[in-house]
């Protein structure tokens, strides 16, 4: 079911918009995160703070990419409202951690968002090889920053 190849082309923009506004918004009045960030007790193996915006910017790129080339397959369904869903919850949990320093409700949250990216990840599966492989940092990122949530949690309550 690929699509007419200009509208494929705004539909890429439209989702690179997308992930763009899930990082804008989970950001919305959160400052100073690397200050706090660094202000936290943490595990020896936490990376610098400086090294999160790079790979962030990587994952959402990846992200987008990702859900384009299964809605240009398949269209508007259950892979990309799994997909929405896996962004919305990206999106909120930066204001938990950072914006109301509940360390524990943002492991809880990042938990159900690996378990979104699962689901994700698996209907991907169904649709095309490349999004899904394009997926996997993604959720394998997403795995180290539920253990570095939990660590901080647990020095830092």
């Amino acid at each position: 079911m690929d699509k007419p190849r200009g509208r494929t082309w705004w539909a890429l923009l439209g989702f690179g918009a997308a992930t763009f506004a899930a990082a804008a918004i989970g950001g919305l009045g959160v400052r100073g995160t690397s200050a706090e960030y660094r202000s936290l007790e943490q595990p020896a193996w936490a990376p610098p703070s400086w090294l999160f915006g790079p790979v962030w910017t990587l994952l959402y790129a990846l992200i987008a990419v990702a859900g384009w080339l299964v809605w240009r397959r398949v269209g508007f369904g259950p892979a990309i409202w799994a997909w929405v869903a896996q962004l919305v919850l990206n999106a909120a949990w930066t204001p938990l951690f950072f914006g109301a320093g509940r360390y524990g409700l943002a492991f809880a949250e990042i938990v159900v968002l690996w378990l979104a990216i699962g689901v994700t990840v698996a209907l991907f599966r169904r649709v095309s090889r490349p999004a899904t492989l394009l997926m996997l940092p993604y959720w394998a990122w997403v795995t180290f920053a539920a253990a570095l949530n939990f660590a901080i949690w647990r020095m830092n309550s």
